[in-house]
């Protein structure tokens, strides 16, 4: 098996300062025996951490670094078991609990600025750590969602999580989709607790240290937290802990799993940053995009991705190139039916990034190229957070990082690339791979059927898809053939009401805003429950089309766009580190 044709050897992170691959000795980029799961959806994975958590003693070590985390995030039914209650509780017990959290923009145009320091206050009274912090690009962010867990008496059950679900709000809901009961606010199209989907996995092995390694640079890192005066000063005032305590030595990597058979890689993202870059990426590291783009160049019959966004013409080529040289391979993206968030000036430049990278694809792969999105059974668009890419059975990649320059370059990011080990990677990937099983579980919820259902022969699942969501199409359209589908169909006739979205912090006070999210409800509910000619076929896909803008639109979205939705972080010509 050449591992070296799918992963990434040292040298090509193009990072010569990071100590990530230092723990094998000889330089190699990724770890032997490993077991990966996956878990779907956060009420599994919310219920999984919250059993680790309360299972922790003195000595053990419980390390996270996220987008956005809120102290009252419930991790299961118990109103007790919030992230606060849970971490503090852990301290007390002795664990050693660190957390660094983007520090975020202001509070009031609807970021977590606030509850981040809420937490880090709640944490550090009780005598760990939790840190918020602000080492970014401007206009940038810590995009970086993941756990590590080190246990002092018995490396076994060491563990690592990596995924797209932050310890926030909204994220736990489950295969019913019906939402986490404590929502975030989105789009009026999502109803008052939108249905979420996300992908998380769960890391034992020697991968753990891997993973370790990369909170332990970022914590460890001579850059200050912060260097904005006007964030040091708010700092001062509230008396905020910038100050990393030392971690302590680190352990060695977990021995190998006996039933360990994936080969796991670590990927990332790390921008260069001024005045002063990190220590252990000062030329910033593209590991992710990297390790795409390498991997994409041994697709040879399906590639299945569900991501939350899909933007620009770089991301588009990434698979159109693929789709040119491969005549046999066929391409499956699931993606948001509508953007997360209303206003003009926030769906427009989405829809613009979305449209460059569709229509890109298409060219290249016209009908060996499907673009879906998800509904519930209530007919409410489902929001496809996870950011997952499957190639041919064989390599999967699961992570924070979406299908944008801003994740390749701009934002902190991380991602977990795996292999299996047995047979030729030329050879059908084993039955009970990690890859096969992760796609045979997300296309049997799509499809609405059992994952021994799925069909094997990736064109037949190709073909499966498509006419699922085709008949669902139907269906919704009432027998109707001339309908509007896609992106294009959910905003026909609908213009945004406001230009620029208000933020959650003052929608309470708008009249009449309770009132309008129960007849969304409402209306969804009434549709899905009206009688049909037939009953509702299964599975949850609907067709996307690319987005049309009007010329108006085509004027001002791309300047939006490249400035503050998906920037490009890599150096200028020029530019020094």
């Amino acid at each position: 098996m050449d591992v070296e044709e799918w992963l990434l050897v040292s040298e090509e992170r193009e990072n010569a300062h990071t100590s990530i691959d230092a723990a094998r000795g000889d330089g190699t980029a990724w770890s032997r025996g490993n077991t990966v799961r996956a878990l779907v959806h956060g009420r599994d994975y919310f219920a999984e951490l919250h059993e680790r958590i309360t299972a922790l003693g003195a000595g053990d070590r419980f390390y996270f670094a996220d987008w956005e985390g809120d102290p009252a995030q419930q991790l299961t039914d118990d109103p007790r078991s919030t992230l606060d209650n849970v971490l503090v509780a852990a301290v007390h017990r002795g664990v050693d609990v660190r957390g660094l959290l983007w520090r975020s923009h202001w509070h009031r145009l609807g970021f977590s600025a606030h509850r981040h320091r809420e937490l880090g206050e709640l944490i550090g009274a009780a005598g760990g750590q939790c840190l918020r912090d602000m080492r970014v690009r401007t206009r940038g962010a810590h995009h970086q969602k993941f756990v590590v867990i080190r246990h002092a008496e018995d490396a076994s059950r060491d563990v690592a999580y990596v995924g797209g679900i932050d310890l926030c709000h909204g994220r736990r809901d489950d295969a019913k989709h019906q939402g986490d009961r404590q929502p975030v606010e989105m789009a009026r199209a999502y109803g008052p607790t939108p249905a979420w989907h996300d992908v998380q996995v769960a890391i034992h092995g020697p991968a753990v240290h891997d993973v370790e390694t990369t909170f332990r640079e970022r914590w460890e890192d001579s850059t200050p937290l912060t260097l904005n005066p006007g964030r040091l000063l708010s700092s001062l005032v509230h008396r905020e802990d910038l100050v990393p305590e030392p971690l302590g030595e680190q352990a060695p990597p977990p021995a190998l799993r006996p039933e360990g058979r994936e080969i796991v890689q670590i990927m990332r993202t790390f921008p260069v940053i001024y005045p002063k870059s990190f220590d252990f990426a000062p030329d910033g590291e593209r590991s992710v995009m990297l390790g795409n783009t390498k991997a994409i160049a041994q697709a040879d019959r399906l590639v299945y991705v569900e991501d939350q966004y899909l933007w620009s013409e770089e991301v588009g080529e990434h698979f159109a190139n693929a789709l040119r040289e491969k005549p046999d391979l066929r391409l499956v993206v699931v993606l948001p039916m509508v953007p997360d968030r209303e206003g003009v000036a926030v769906e427009v430049p989405q829809l613009y990034g979305r449209s460059l990278a569709m229509r890109t694809i298409l060219e290249a792969g016209g009908d060996r190229v499907a673009f879906f999105g998800l509904t519930n059974e209530s007919g409410l668009p489902i929001y496809v957070h996870s950011k997952t890419c499957i190639i041919d059975h064989r390599w999967v990649s699961v992570g924070s990082d979406n299908l944008n320059r801003r994740s390749w370059t701009s934002d902190s990011e991380i991602a977990c690339a795996v292999l299996d080990d047995r047979g030729d990677l030329d050879d059908p990937a084993p039955r009970d791979s990690f890859p096969r099983t992760l796609l045979r579980t997300l296309v049997a919820e799509h499809l609405g059927c059992t994952a021994d259902e799925v069909p094997e022969d990736p064109h037949d699942l190709f073909d499966a898809l498509v006419s699922s969501a085709d008949a669902l199409d139907e269906w919704y359209a009432g027998g109707r053939g001339d309908r509007r589908t896609g992106v294009r169909g959910m905003l026909a006739d609908r213009r945004p009401r406001r230009p620029v979205p208000v933020p959650q912090s003052l929608t309470g006070s708008i009249p009449g805003r309770a009132l309008r999210r129960r007849r969304v409800a409402e209306r969804a509910a009434a549709f899905a429950g009206a009688p049909r000619d037939q009953q509702r076929p299964p599975g949850r896909l609907r067709r996307l089309s690319p987005p049309e803008l009007t010329a108006a639109q085509l004027r001002w979205a791309p300047r939006l766009y490249d400035l503050l939705f998906d920037p490009d972080g890599r150096p200028r010509p020029g530019e020094e580190s």
